[in-house]
């Protein structure tokens, strides 16, 4: 298959350099120039499988025209050796629980994918250069990425993070691996890490000198496979003969999970509407109302992860939709929450239901309740991370002492080691050349 370049659809590069260049020349973010329609007998065979299964099936219908099919299951089933429990919080809403996988947190389908078949199509060309792996971070994908490629021959992973806005537990997931991972705490916010990774791709002196990728969902390796778990919910739900007016809330940061989301509805899931859960991040929900994106310096709230003032991934959102902002609010609604929202949501849940929410999942569930699900629909909102990588918010918020399970503690009983730098991106610069 061919990737084209929002940027400019005249572009036509394979999969392969798609993965390994990550972002277009022009700084557009590649999409596939044909998606792909699995029929209706396949998505309803889906209840009947576990997640590999599924998992297996979709990557197929993407991936299967530039890697064999053998290889390709390879990859997905060493990348997925866990499952995305569906668990009803009560009446008709759910959460799809995408915390249980070696991070304890979502973007772990996307990075172990990005990890494995990265590391296929270096064996596959035989490259003798290593290949640095670029990556912006709010918190999770930082640390999804980092221990995706711990330890993979050939490849570096230099990881940018905002300074003092991640959580505890976010941080040292990443900057305790050593290895072949450098933690590069930044002065600054998100969006100026991304901003850095961006140029950096575009500057000819340090891609002459370096192979450079990104694993940010602006990779297409990163973000499709995450379109998985949606297939995944609605077979669990399809099990149940609750999927026929499906309302999906996803909590909204840089929209990869979103974009992941409509990518597997444009190839059959039956999604009846999707629900796109801001912070006080909310430049996607201004769009929605007003048709005009406005992007701006992000601001910092209880849900970290989602702290983007200028996500990159609404340009495959438009690109998606031809630009057509009617096409977009036909199918997306969207809502904001301050943090006081956030901690109220939480309580609530908590006290009414015993379900302990994350931030970030607190703004999928309130969505679907300011939404007024019908008594026909069912509404699923992604919980995206274990609450216990917010432990310091959650518990003052729920006055409460959670559990840190075994594998997230590992990482906190770890020595942090990280390279502080400006968010100039010539300072960057330096320290990659060197």
């Amino acid at each position: 298959m061919k990737y084209y370049s929002t940027g400019a659809k005249s572009v036509s590069v394979t999969l392969k350099e798609a993965v390994i260049k990550g972002l277009a020349p022009d700084r557009g973010l590649y999409m596939p120039k044909k998606i792909p329609l699995i029929d209706k007998k396949t998505v309803s065979q889906m209840k009947e499988w576990n997640f590999k299964e599924i998992a297996n099936t979709v990557a197929q219908f993407f991936f299967g025209q530039d890697i064999s099919s053998g290889a390709l299951k390879e990859i997905v089933d060493d990348a997925l050796p866990f499952e995305t429990p569906l668990v009803r919080v009560h009446d008709n809403i759910y959460t799809l629980e995408l915390f249980h996988g070696p991070t304890l947190a979502f973007k772990d389908v996307g990075a172990r994918f990005m990890a494995r078949i990265l590391r296929h199509f270096i064996r596959e060309t035989n490259s003798k250069k290593d290949i640095n792996v670029l990556v912006a971070t709010s918190g999770d994908t930082g640390s999804a990425v980092a221990n995706g490629f711990l330890g993979v021959n050939g490849i570096h992973v230099f990881v940018l993070y905002p300074k003092g806005k991640v959580s505890p537990a976010q941080e040292y997931q990443f900057t305790t691996l050593g290895q072949n991972i450098t933690a590069l705490e930044i002065d600054g916010t998100f969006d100026d890490c991304q901003e850095i990774v961006k140029q950096a791709f575009t500057d000819g002196e340090l891609n002459e000198k370096l192979y450079l990728t990104s694993a940010n969902s602006i990779n297409v390796a990163r973000f499709l496979p995450q379109s998985f778990y949606y297939f995944n919910a609605y077979a669990q739900l399809d099990k149940r003969g609750i999927s026929d007016e499906l309302i999906v809330s996803v909590p909204s940061g840089n929209f990869g999970n979103l974009t992941a989301g409509l990518f597997a509805w444009k190839m059959g899931l039956p999604v009846k509407r999707f629900i796109a859960a801001n912070n006080r991040n909310d430049v996607f929900l201004e769009y929605l109302k007003t048709g005009v994106y406005n992007p701006r310096a992000s601001v910092e709230t209880y849900a970290n992860a989602m702290d983007v003032g200028n996500p990159s991934n609404f340009a495959r959102i438009l690109d998606l939709f031809d630009n057509d902002h009617r096409k977009i609010t036909d199918l997306i609604s969207g809502f904001r929450y301050t943090n006081e929202d956030i901690a109220q949501t939480m309580q609530k849940v908590y006290n009414l239901y015993g379900y302990v929410l994350d931030p970030h999942g607190a703004c999928g569930y309130a969505s679907l309740e300011d939404y007024g699900l019908l008594p026909s629909e069912t509404g699923i909102f992604l919980e995206t991370a274990h609450p216990a990588k917010f432990k310091e918010t959650v518990d003052r918020i729920l006055h409460s002492d959670i559990e840190i399970p075994a594998k997230l503690q590992k990482f906190m009983n770890g020595t942090k080691q990280s390279v502080e730098l400006g968010k100039d991106f010539a300072e960057f610069k330096a320290f990659l050349m060197k």
